[in-house]
């Protein structure tokens, strides 16, 4: 019998943890044992499961908190940093998704995952690792090829690229041995030229209701690959988060990605 993992949530109110926690309810893998919000949240000190289930309750800090096996963050640089405090000294696992950190913060992360297990992502979709490994191989397999990234999400997102793009762009050029820096182009009007060769192009999609849509597009001479990924449903980030924890408890010491995961389950499935 597979033993239960002890699950603790950083940001439990926010729109990553409330996905969380409506998937844990029915997962037969997880005991959740904590769920951490921010100082003066209006959920402090609420039932986390509605009335009918009052034993466990939203808090806020990590104080007397209860022995967790892993603790799944996506809460914001200050939430990470005490949360990250709270793994080292317990020697928990850690899964994080927040962005938006520091240099000092970074050098923490590193320095902890000499002591515990970190797995760090920007996009949790299990889909979007295949993805990006794949898109990792044909860069690499066709580098005379042009390479360009068309990207489309809701009208409200505020930030373009998306980072999951410019994660997928970065993958790319790393297999050519280059760096975005050097080679992305993230706008085109007017009379910019002839395409320029060996750089990687952007384009972006702002509109409706759409959830995330990322192709890679490789073009040689009359032919061409295309590679993509739709997200339909919101929840495959917080499913992708579940399964994150679920591998990397009882982990060794160490930095680790979501393509750790695809190679461990494969490992499993062929073994």
């Amino acid at each position: 019998m597979t033993p239960i993992t002890r699950l603790a949530i950083n940001g439990a109110s926010g729109r990553m943890g409330r996905a969380i926690l409506a998937l844990i309810r029915d997962d037969r893998r997880f005991e959740l044992v904590r769920a951490v919000v921010s100082a003066g949240s209006e959920h402090d000190g609420m039932p986390v499961f509605g009335e009918l289930s009052t034993s466990l309750r939203y808090a806020h800090g990590w104080d007397a908190a209860p022995a967790a096996d892993v603790v799944v963050d996506f809460s914001g640089p200050e939430g990470l940093s005490a949360a990250l405090a709270y793994c080292v000294e317990h020697r928990i696992a850690l899964v994080t998704g927040t962005t938006g950190i520091d240099a000092a913060l970074e050098a923490r992360l590193k320095d902890a995952a000499q002591r515990i297990a970190i797995l760090r992502a920007a996009n949790f979709s299990l889909g979007v690792a295949v993805l990006t490994r794949l898109l990792r191989e044909a860069a690499a397999a066709l580098p005379d090829w042009d390479l360009e990234i068309i990207e489309a999400h809701h009208g409200r997102k505020e930030d373009a690229p998306s980072g999951t793009a410019l994660a997928l762009g970065q993958a790319a050029a790393d297999s050519r041995g280059t760096t975005l820096a050097k080679d992305a182009v993230y706008a085109r009007e007017g009379r910019p030229g002839a395409r320029r060769h060996g750089s990687i192009g952007f384009a972006v999609v702002r509109g409706g209701d759409v959830v995330g849509e990322h192709t890679a597009l490789v073009l040689g001479h009359g032919e061409r690959v295309e590679l993509s990924h739709r997200a339909t449903d919101r929840s495959i980030f917080a499913r992708g988060a579940l399964e994150a924890a679920a591998w990397l408890a009882g982990r060794k010491p160490g930095v680790y990605n979501i393509d750790d995961l695809l190679q461990g389950r494969q490992a499993k499935t062929t073994a």
